[in-house]
């Protein structure tokens, strides 16, 4: 009968929640209740003993400190009732009412009377020994005094200040505070421990002394502790930094060195730091040595061991029993979730096993296919034969390893097709005992085949009707396994035409000589292959005169392998249209260059005016003063020197324009950025001082080599400063208004990274925003008689060299102050610095003179 549950509602808790858990559960919670008693008894036996073992302690502890506390009681009483008689004393001697001979009898009478004093001394002001008793010299006879000489002062000349610091800091302390002190311990000659007191003497003339008492250390513990105390714990004195100085056990006891119990209390009325120190000994046996202790110990230990091993079989028991289900679970599972039907035969063909998806596929149940043995009722009635003969093999073990292709018949008469596999069936001890089947239901998968079949036709039609070259090549081999109608018109059907459109690259880097199969190429998936984007290249044949861009990207053939396909346009027509428009836009340079030098031919002509005009001039002047005899051989040479320089001066600047204006093929050349303004500058003044307009140019330090045509962004800079100069003149600005900004530096940008940068800033009129906009435009121009062609060939040439150009308005608040022209040039890859631009540029500020 099973248990009946208890009638307490606790109880009914308990047993509800016992009844939900697991048998498992049950079992581990069944063995873990002993072991839980078991510690809990042992931890109740610990903590009493811990209990009795703390108040024992504590009571060891209370009484070294009540009889730390009564030592100090009894010292404190003797060290005042000293005191008093020492002030007695001194103020007796202050009064002139005690000689020398009546200090020195009642000194001895203090000092004998009082065993822990070694010797009581009277110090005159300026430190000397006026009379001392020590207990060394004292008589036996009190009426005795043969150790005092007639000036009264001790025969062995005493001085209880030459004992070291310490004993002075104390006498000047009570001179200074006119009340008694107490010194710091410290060893005396003999190596003692000791403490003096000084007591004041003063009068109405002043400080007249002091009444130094030494005490022993060793002595007051000797003669104050009481022997009862003495004979139940030990105590010492230390000093201020905790050393203990003596005790009752002795100095060199090795108990005092860790005692069990201390406790520390000032010793007063000393007031200099010296501690009385109590110090307990344990005496009693350790608790924890008792036998019944350690045998409850060692049986509770059994009992956890015997417990611990019957939980952890517990356990392992358990972690069998949850594997096994959840193996059981996990075969379940995956049979009900497997789309491949599985079915085992025995060696005489009886079907043993069949999984759910096996029954699904063919429409018969388990019970029905159990046991069956040929033909089955799976088999299609009018093919019996091919799947008898199919069977013999599968019996046989001659059954193909890709499988077989067969066509199985439904309960209710349709047909599927079906891919059959077949393995032998190893029991545990590696005899076969029949064979595994598994059948994939292949209907649907034959279906996209074909289709994929039919698409692929339709695909190599419209790829033969293209116009582009289309070829595909085997990796591996090197066979032409496809080329279209364009192709065998172009280069027949020869792989080498493959190989050379795309530069003899066929086989990827990855790929690994060996096996044709693409699961091998270097352990990469054909998949990163195949989804790789295509290398774009354009290409030149020879043979044909043709131009090609070229695609190439790797596919997976229908036979699973790997391949390349390429697809080659005819781009000769491009080619050419693109280099007539190269040649097109080399002419529009060209003509700017000498549309910008027609405008600026006034302003040459007349700066080449002054340098004929002068050497005309020396000429002239030479020769009349030839032909009157007025001139020497020194002034002939300084008259040919100028004229020497003035003609250099015109050659100068016809060589300038020439080299501006000389047509050039483009050609890129690292340059220095100084040589580019220098030479823009040159042509510029003139135009500059034509217009009258001011020129500041401010080029940085340091700034490094620029990969540029010299000739094109020379041109670039002078249209700018060109139209910069038109415009102020043109808007008939005031003189203070007349000045162009050239600035150049280098700057990083987020898209570009370092560039230098090139600023030209005028303080004209502007322009509007719509105008901004249209600016670099072809054809369109600000100007009446403008045609609109330089700003746009400025942009053009500045995003050859991978630059970037813009224009925009200079606001003071609202109003527009001008317009500001910038483009940048990237730097070179070299990282080269022009180390000449490191001086401080010379200035370049070009004022404009009268016409």
């Amino acid at each position: 009968m099973p248990p009946t549950p208890p009638a307490r509602p606790s109880a009914r808790l308990f047993w509800r929640w016992w009844q939900k858990k697991s048998p498992s559960q049950q079992d581990r919670y069944a063995t873990l209740g002993p072991l839980i008693s078991v510690l809990l008894f042992l931890a109740a036996i610990i903590a009493a003993f811990w209990y009795l073992r703390n108040e024992e302690l504590e009571r060891a502890q209370e009484s070294v400190k009540r009889d730390t506390e009564v030592v100090q009681q009894q010292i404190r009483l003797r060290l005042v009732e000293n005191q008093e008689q020492l002030q007695r004393l001194a103020r007796d001697i202050s009064l002139k009412s005690v000689a020398t001979e009546a200090f020195m009898r009642q000194a001895g009478d203090f000092v004998r009377a009082r065993p822990e004093i070694l010797s009581l001394s009277w110090i005159q002001a300026n430190g000397t020994v006026k009379a001392a008793r020590t207990a060394l010299t004292l008589p036996l006879d009190p009426g005795v005094t043969e150790d005092i000489d007639p000036s009264g002062n001790p025969a062995d000349n005493y001085n209880p200040l030459i004992e070291g610091k310490l004993p002075l800091q104390a006498f000047q302390l009570a001179r200074d505070r006119n009340q008694p002190v107490y010194s710091q311990p410290f060893p005396n000659q003999t190596g003692a421990s000791i403490v003096q007191v000084h007591v004041p003497m003063v009068d109405r003339n002043g400080f007249l002394g002091t009444l130094v008492a030494e005490y022993s250390l060793e002595s007051m513990l000797r003669y104050l502790v009481p022997r009862e105390v003495g004979s139940r714990h030990a105590m010492g004195l230390a000093n201020p930094s905790g050393q203990l100085l003596t005790s009752t056990f002795g100095g060199n006891s090795k108990n005092t060195s860790h005692p069990t119990f201390v406790h520390d209390v000032m010793v007063t009325p000393v007031g200099n730091g010296l501690m009385l120190r109590g110090m307990g000994y344990k005496t009693s046996g350790d608790l924890v040595g008792n036998t019944l202790f350690w045998m409850v110990i060692a049986l509770s230990t059994l009992t956890v061991w015997t417990l611990m091993g019957t939980l952890r079989h517990m356990r392992r028991r358990s972690q069998i029993q949850k594997t096994l289900v959840q193996e059981t679970n996990f075969r379940r599972a995956m049979e009900n979730s497997m789309l491949t039907g599985m079915r085992t035969i025995d060696l005489e063909g009886r079907i043993t096993y069949v999984n759910p998806a096996f029954c699904a596929m063919t429409g018969f149940s388990e019970d029905e296919l159990l046991g069956c043995v040929p033909p089955y009722p799976y088999w299609p009635k009018d093919r019996l034969d091919e799947f008898h003969r199919i069977f013999q093999q599968e019996l046989l073990g001659r059954s193909p390893m890709g499988g077989i292709e067969v066509l199985m018949q439904r309960r209710d008469g349709t047909q599927f097709d079906a891919r059959m596999y077949v393995s032998p069936l190893i029991d545990a001890q590696g005899d076969q005992t029949g064979w595994m089947t598994s059948v994939t239901n292949i209907t649907e998968a034959k279906r996209v085949r074909d289709q994929l079949t039919a698409a692929h036709e339709r695909f190599t039609t419209v790829l033969e009707g293209l116009d582009a070259a289309v070829s595909v090549v085997s990796v591996q081999r090197g066979e032409l396994l496809f080329a279209n109608r364009s192709y065998r018109i172009w280069f027949g059907a020869n792989p080498d035409a493959h190989t050379q459109l795309t530069g003899g690259e066929i086989m990827p880097d990855e790929v690994i000589d060996g096996d044709e199969s693409v699961d091998h190429f270097g352990g990469i998936p054909t998949q990163a292959l195949t989804n790789a984007g295509s290398d774009t290249r354009e290409v030149f044949v020879d043979s044909i005169q043709k131009w090609f861009d070229v695609r190439a990207r790797y596919v997976q053939w229908t036979d699973g392998n790997l391949a390349q396909m390429l697809i080659a346009t005819d781009i000769t027509a491009r080619r050419q249209a693109e280099e007539a428009a190269a040649r097109q836009a080399e002419k529009a340079q060209f003509t700017s260059r000498l549309i910008t030098m027609g405008e600026m031919a006034s302003t040459v002509a007349h700066e080449l005016n002054q340098p004929l005009a002068a050497i005309a001039n020396y000429c002239s002047g030479m020769m009349s003063r030839i032909q009157s005899g007025t001139i020497d051989q020194e002034q002939l040479l300084g008259a040919l020197e100028k004229t020497t320089r003035q003609a250099q001066r015109a050659g100068q600047v016809i060589h300038r324009i020439r080299q501006f204006v000389k047509r050039s093929e483009p050609q890129r050349q690292p340059c220095r950025v100084r040589d580019i303004t220098d030479a823009v500058l040159d042509l510029a003044v003139f135009e500059m001082k034509r217009r009258r307009v001011t020129l500041n140019t401010t080029v940085a330090n340091r700034l490094p080599i620029v990969m540029a045509d010299p000739i094109l962004i020379e041109q670039v800079l002078l249209n700018l400063l060109k139209n910069a100069a038109e415009a102020i003149d043109s808007s008939q600005m005031p003189q203070s208004r007349r000045h162009i900004d050239l600035r150049v530096q280098q700057r990083r940008t987020d898209d570009q990274g370092e560039v230098v940068e090139f600023s030209v800033s005028d303080s004209g009129p502007g322009m509007k925003e719509e105008m901004l906009e249209r600016l670099f435009e072809a054809f369109h121009s600000t100007k009446a008689e403008g045609l609109g062609i330089g700003l746009s060939l400025c942009r053009s040439i500045i995003e050859s060299h991978h630059g970037r150009i813009k224009a925009e308005n200079i606001y003071n608040g609202t109003s527009i102050t001008g317009c500001r022209f910038t483009f940048n040039l990237p730097i070179d890859s070299s990282g080269e610095v022009d180390f000449a631009d490191t001086g401080t540029p010379p200035s370049n500020d070009l004022l404009a003179d009268n016409p």
